[in-house]
């Protein structure tokens, strides 16, 4: 059974940080990739961030671009979403995914499975 679950989600003031854990187990491909989603109120799901399951190669949205940071720990097996310089436009509920395809350049990511899903809302 594939479990994805989340943690660290909050208020925080614009221009402030969070960090997301996202720690998975149970995935059955040999390559994959873990990331973040995100879901404002009447919008879509969308993908921002992602890592593959070897660390080496990474993806991001260009809206966080330059204010977040995916990485893994040691073991694969947790994923981290530094978040800084948030904005009221960040607010959204965050969900852990996992991909079960190899991270590839050109390749939206998407959600084979879920966990979830946290709130993060950033105040003006």
């Amino acid at each position: 059974e594939v479990q994805l679950v989340e943690s660290g989600g909050g208020l925080v003031q614009t221009g402030g940080s969070l960090r997301l854990s996202c720690t998975a187990s149970g995935i059955p491909h040999a390559d994959y990739a873990i990331g973040w989603f995100r879901q404002a109120p009447s919008k879509e799901r969308e993908v921002i961030s992602c890592i593959s399951n070897n660390g080496r190669h990474s993806y991001y949205v260009d809206s966080v671009k330059d204010r977040f940071t995916i990485s893994s720990d040691n073991a694969k097996t947790t994923v981290y979403l530094q978040m800084n310089s948030l904005k009221p436009e960040d607010s959204a509920v965050y969900y852990c995914a996992a991909d079960g395809r190899e991270l590839r350049s050109g390749r939206i990511p998407r959600g084979d499975y879920w966990g979830q899903g946290t709130q993060v809302t950033v105040s003006s």
